[in-house]
């Protein structure tokens, strides 16, 4: 089970892009044999320089804008050209088909079956879909698909899928424990624990993912004993002044919400606008990124109240090695985001996979990379992630001690961590949510 950080991150970017409904697809299974690479003279798996295909699924154009899930795309790629510039695994270079599905769930089954049944790559990598319509599919087919962003409840419902974060449900084919996914209280307890702060206001559209989140976060906040002001805007036509309005009349101390970025930057102009300062603005990771500084430039004082909370290292952190690494590989890129780091620690996960297979014997097979990522108990990517895992426990647990990472934005600097993700931990209940 991800902790609320993760799981609840998968939730606000539901209600940032306003998630369509997710659909199943079943598909044949194919023999591991036909994913091992063979001597013609002896039928024995050969250590040949033939390359490694694996897959990028990618809501590229889909309906909520062009660049709104190619980070981990764009991560993941950046990971596997180093690394072919380095020789690739054991001799071998990472062969990347990427996908567009379009956003859509028939897009997405169509991505699938081209990826697994005529590409036949050994595994999907960093998978960021709008409509995981053909989740089903790939479990079926036991493909390993490895470091997935959970936009939906693919990643808690369907072995062989193995999200960024983890997860302790069973995985066998329901969503979470009956239809249940949980998680914990950990930002709002930071916030409480770290600020002072103990009235929060919530943000949310009249439209149903975005108040089933902002739903979520409501009773988050109660349950650690925040005075809660919710606020509701029309979602085609926000009068975002009217709620900065009674935020402020309200002094609220932090600022969550449930709507897409342009939203965020709008309501921010307002905040500004009608002086309604606050502890902290906090946005979700989708909106952890480089561009800040453009996408909010007409709101200084609630840009430098933005504060981001996840599951994996800052990438403006200048002082850990891993984080140079990956940013020295995307220098070329035109902006940098949360996304595209944890983009490029699911390609490295599954290239540590790929060489535990290469040297043990069994040769770089669907099986053996599923089996390593499976066992892969606390992985960290270089310790770019907090430790990952995959549990499935029978009962989802009542309190569960939960990390997080947390950065400020500050004009002139960037994203400022604050304190180490690994220390930030707090013990919190488990909250239910029906995805």
């Amino acid at each position: 089970m991800p902790r609320r950080s993760r799981r609840c991150r998968a939730a606000e970017a539901a209600a940032a892009v306003l998630l369509l409904a997710l659909g199943t697809a079943c598909g044949s299974r194919l023999p591991e044999s036909d994913f091992e690479e063979r001597s013609t003279a002896t039928g024995a798996p050969t250590r040949d320089a033939e390359p490694l295909r694996v897959g990028i699924i990618t809501s590229v154009t889909s309906p909520v804008g062009g660049d709104a899930f190619t980070g981990p795309r764009d991560g993941a790629k950046a990971y596997f050209d180093r690394l072919n510039a380095r020789g690739g695994i054991n001799g071998r270079r990472v062969d990347v088909r990427l996908c567009d599905d379009g956003g859509s769930g028939v897009g997405n089954n169509e991505c699938v079956h081209k990826l697994i049944d005529e590409e036949k790559v050994v595994a999907l990598v960093a998978t960021t879909a709008l409509d995981y319509a053909g989740a089903s599919r790939v479990s079926h087919a036991r493909v390993p698909d490895i470091g997935g962003q959970p936009i939906g409840a693919a990643y808690d419902t369907w072995p062989h899928l193995y999200g960024i974060y983890g997860s302790l449900a069973p995985r066998d084919g329901t969503p979470g424990w009956g239809g249940q996914l949980y998680g914990g209280t950990e930002v709002y307890r930071y916030f409480k624990r770290e600020h002072g702060a103990r009235t929060a206001a919530v943000v949310s559209y009249n439209q149903a993912s975005s108040a089933a989140y902002a739903r979520l976060v409501e009773r988050g906040l109660r349950a650690e004993g925040y005075k809660v002001v919710t606020e509701q805007v029309d979602f085609a036509l926000p009068n975002f002044r009217a709620v900065a309005a009674d935020l402020k009349e309200q002094g609220a101390d932090l600022v969550f919400d449930a709507i897409d970025g342009h939203g965020n930057a709008r309501l921010c102009e307002a905040m500004d606008e009608v002086g309604a300062d606050v502890t902290a603005k906090v946005t979700n990771v989708q909106n952890w990124t480089s561009k800040v500084a453009d996408d909010y430039r007409d709101a200084p004082r609630c840009r430098n109240a933005l504060w981001a909370t996840g599951a994996s290292r800052n990438f403006d952190d200048p002082d850990d090695e891993a984080v140079r690494e990956f940013r020295a590989a995307t220098e070329e890129l035109a902006s940098h985001a949360q996304w595209q780091l944890e983009g490029w620690a699911a390609a490295r996960w599954f290239t540590d996979a790929a060489r535990e297979c290469a040297t043990t014997g069994t040769g770089v097979t669907r099986a053996c990379v599923d089996e390593q990522v499976r066992g892969s108990d606390g992985y960290t990517a270089g310790g770019l992630l907090l430790p990952v895992r995959f549990e499935a426990l029978p009962e989802p647990p009542k309190t569960r001690r939960a990390c997080l990472s947390v950065a400020r934005w500050q004009d002139g600097e960037g994203w400022v961590g604050q304190g180490d993700m690994n220390d930030t931990c707090f013990e919190v209940p488990q909250l239910s949510w029906e995805p």
